[in-house]
Order: C-alpha cells, then sequence, then structure tokens
C-alpha cells in the first residue's frame, strides 16, 4: 500500500528508503525537463528529471543526492532542502511538508502509535446544532466523522449507509457509489482526500488510525492506490462547491475547514450556501424534515462512548 514506516522492506527483502527519500523521488518524476529548463537528451526510461539532472539542478552532487534519496544522508542543511524545493517547484505547502520530512528523517521521530482522542468537546456539539441548517462536519485526521448534523448527514448523499462508527470522508469518496455523482469535483476531492492523509503519512508514519485506513482502500480502490503513490499532498483548492443532490438538485455552496482549539486532530467543516438564494432554500430542506436534538447524537462502540451524528 505504499509504505508508511520510517523504513520498511522492499521486494527484495533489503531495507527502502526514507519517507524524505521517497517524497523527493516522487516529485522528481512530476518534472519534465522542459518545465526544468533542460533539453531532453537521449532515451528517457523513467519519468521525469533524472537523479543527475535533479542534483545538478539543486547545486549538490550526484553521490550526495542519491544517498538522500536512499535514506542513507539524514541530515541534510536547510539550504539544501531550499535548493532542492527551487529544483522541484515545490509551492509554499510542498516546501514546508519537504523541511518536515528532513526533520523525521534526522531525528527518527515517528510521531506517536497511539490512537488519538475522538470525544468532540460538548460547546464544539453544540456549535454544530446551533449553525443548523447550515451542514457541519467535525473530522478527524484521517477524515473519520465525529460528529455532524443533519443537513450534513444528507449532503454527503448515501454517507448515512454507513455505520455511524465508521463514517469517513475519503471512505465515502472513493468507495460509495453514490459519490462520483453527487461531488461535482469528485475527482479533485478524490485527490485533495489522498493529499490529506500523504500529509499525515509524512509525518506520523507510524499512526494506527491512518494505517488501518489506507490498508481497507488500497485494494479496493484502484484510484486511491493510484493517487496515494503519487506523493501529491497540496491541499484542496477553497472556492465554491458543487452538488448534484438527488433529492433537492444542484447546491452550490462555500466552505470553511478549521481547525478546533484545545483538539488539535480535529476539523471543524462548515458548509454554506448565498443568503438568500434558492442554494439556501435547498440547505434549509435538507435540514428541515429532521427532528432538531440539542447535540448531535451519542452512539456507543465497543471501546466506549463515540459521539457523532
Amino acid at each position: 500500500m505504499g509504505s508508511m514506516a520510517r523504513t520498511v522492506k522492499d521486494g527484495n527483502g533489503t531495507s527502502a528508503d526514507s519517507g524524505l527519500g521517497r517524497y523527493l523521488r516522487a516529485r522528481r518524476a512530476e518534472i519534465t525537463p522542459d518545465q526544468a529548463g533542460l533539453t531532453a537528451v537521449g532515451i528517457r526510461r523513467t519519468p521525469g528529471l533524472r537523479r543527475e539532472e535533479l542534483a545538478a539542478l539543486a547545486g549538490i552532487s550526484i553521490d550526495y543526492y542519491i544517498r538522500l534519496e536512499r535514506g542513507k544522508e539524514i541530515h541534510p542543511s536547510p539550504s539544501v532542502i531550499d535548493s532542492l524545493a527551487r529544483a522541484l517547484r515545490l509551492d509554499a505547502h510542498e516546501q514546508e511538508h519537504l523541511r518536515d520530512l528532513a526533520v523525521l528523517a534526522g531525528t527518527g521521530s515517528a510521531g506517536s502509535a497511539e490512537r488519538p482522542p475522538r470525544d468532540v468537546r460538548p460547546g464544539v456539539l453544540a456549535l454544530v446544532e446551533r449553525l443548523r441548517p447550515n451542514p457541519v462536519f467535525v473530522l478527524d485526521r484521517c477524515l473519520d466523522v465525529l460528529a455532524c448534523n443533519p443537513g450534513a448527514l444528507r449532503l454527503f448523499a448515501g454517507l448515512d449507509d454507513q455505520p455511524p462508527q465508521t463514517r469517513n470522508i475519503a471512505r465515502y469518496v472513493f468507495l460509495h457509489p453514490q459519490a462520483p455523482k453527487v461531488l461535482d469535483d469528485w475527482d479533485e476531492r478524490a485527490r485533495a482526500c489522498v493529499a490529506r492523509l500523504r500529509m499525515l503519512a509524512g509525518t506520523d508514519p507510524d499512526a494506527p488510525d491512518l494505517t488501518d485506513l489506507v490498508g481497507e482502500l488500497v485494494p479496493k480502490s484502484e484510484l486511491f492506490a493510484s493517487l496515494w503513490e503519487r506523493f501529491d499532498i497540496k491541499p484542496h483548492a477553497p472556492g465554491v462547491r458543487l452538488f448534484h443532490h438527488p433529492e433537492v438538485g444542484d447546491l452550490h455552496l462555500g466552505h470553511e475547514s478549521m481547525p478546533v482549539d484545545h483538539s488539535p486532530k480535529h476539523r471543524f467543516v462548515i458548509f454554506f450556501a448565498e443568503p438568500g438564494s434558492p442554494d439556501q432554500d435547498k440547505v434549509a430542506l435538507l435540514d428541515r424534515d429532521r427532528p432538531r436534538r440539542p447535540r448531535p447524537h451519542s452512539n456507543e462502540r465497543a471501546d466506549g462512548p463515540r459521539l457523532t451524528a
């Protein structure tokens, strides 16, 4: 499924390279000689830039670069990382990720192997309810739905087919047959889901919740498996999103996503319509026929209570 630990076994049973090396190799494959201002010479058997070409562009020796890509050099200087980022034409978000991977390679710190808390604070749950009829989700780092209001659950038509304890946006996007029909930007949403998970894999490769989810999606979705190997970590672009909803028709909704204070592994996601627009009326319809509750459902699982909707 694409390695997530700092070192793994390759097909020959030997140690493979680090997350930094894998990311460098994946980004190198995405840059063509033309994009880098180089003239392609001879038959090219690998996509993108050759190692020696990238090394020359970054101003480092080919031997040093090979050691970096193979995980044998784990203490690159900030100036080397910045030079590689420029040569690879990384944006600010990708460059920051490259720096994080370099730190991880040097320290060997792979984050916590413990699953983060899933309980949602009462104040956040109250806010999810108070913002109705606007669809609101609380998601964890792996896109599990920890809480949502009725409008959010119905906006992603078919999401309620999943048991509450397994509702996950990536699982919905890649595995539910309704997702490509409901999400007008389904291909971009699929890419963005993988990008968020790849970001986590780069900085917390031993995360058990991530390992479980990726281990499930890779064999079930060829698209997920393909995107996972691209090591793309660009976030979803902001803007209005179009939903083709089977009950209320097309909706054009803005959306915002932000971390939850004092719950750093949780994100608060809200969708909203232009005031007075037909889209606002449709959002109200998604919420209207569900009885109002003082807070989202409380569901039980085997290892204790879990707050969700």
